[in-house]
């Protein structure tokens, strides 16, 4: 039997699962998160005079780690989405499986 969790799963699913799957709605819930784990880099190296033996970076080399650092924020972003994704629709298709396997136990009964 299906828990009221499951069933609230499967419906929310069912209606956002296309929503979800898009690129841009991956990069607009994911770059929070990308932010979060790209920004400490960022900041050690911006702010390199909290290490001494850090060796010095010219404006060139900034610019290379700058465009490195964002393309670490969007890929993880996306990454952890997609990840996230198709968590979400392997758990969809299990639940789907789960009930009808339940529903054909419960017409067998009935016979």
């Amino acid at each position: 039997m299906l828990s009221q969790e499951d069933k609230e799963f499967l419906t929310w699913w069912e209606a956002n699962n296309k929503r979800e799957k898009k690129l841009i709605t991956q990069l607009s819930v994911g770059l929070p998160l990308g932010l979060a784990f790209g920004f400490p880099i960022l900041l050690s190296v911006l702010f390199r005079g909290w290490y001494k033996n850090m060796p010095y970076v010219s404006g060139s080399q900034l610019t290379v780690i700058l465009i490195a650092v964002l393309l670490i924020i969007v890929f993880y972003a996306i990454f952890r989405m997609r990840f996230k994704w198709e968590l979400n629709e392997q758990r969809y298709n299990e639940l789907k499986e789960k009930q009808a396997r339940e529903a054909t136990i419960t017409e067998n009964e009935l016979s």
